[in-house]
């Protein structure tokens, strides 16, 4: 192979996206898009359903942490839920993957989506861990992000948004 050749293939190389990047998904709603009200304080208020992909092989758990950075007094968290199975490839609707710690609401579940004005939007944030992490259940999400300091060999993110109507 010429020099030139093989630079030009080492620069596709480079400029080709890794393929087995741990991702995150649903089939309910887009990254970026709207989250669609059955899953949010003005419906069911259960847990949309999410799709993993491409979790690292040295994966002994995941953790799950659903926050707004846009509420009025700081994030929001309302979901942290770790230990979730490695070979885990889809979180169903109204389902609990793994131990659930507390939300913003001080409660052990869920809490959807319930803006006081304007658009928000809401991070599901997985975590691969080298780990499986012994955390009491009233776990908040600083303690769960501490415990998984140093531990974490993949991350995805998937962002929807949620207003409501007035």
């Amino acid at each position: 192979m010429r020099f030139s050749n093989l630079l030009l293939f080492a620069a596709m190389l480079m400029l080709t996206p890794k393929q087995d990047a741990m991702k995150l998904s649903s089939d309910v709603f887009v990254n970026n898009g709207a989250i669609p009200k059955k899953y949010t304080c003005d419906g069911l208020n259960v847990n949309p359903p999410l799709r993993i992909e491409h979790v690292p092989d040295k994966a002994r758990s995941l953790a799950l942490v659903v926050d707004d950075p846009d509420a009025p007094m700081g994030t929001w968290d309302h979901w942290e839920v770790w230990n979730i199975m490695p070979k885990t490839t889809t979180i169903a609707e109204n389902s609990v993957p793994g131990t659930e710690g507390k939300n913003s609401w001080g409660q052990r579940a869920y809490g959807g989506p319930c803006p006081p004005r304007g658009t928000h939007r809401y991070f599901f944030k997985l975590y691969a861990l080298d780990t499986e992490l012994k955390l009491a259940a009233s776990t908040d999400k600083k303690t769960l992000e501490r415990a998984m300091e140093g531990h974490i060999l993949a991350k995805a993110e998937l962002i929807g948004l949620y207003q409501r109507s007035r």
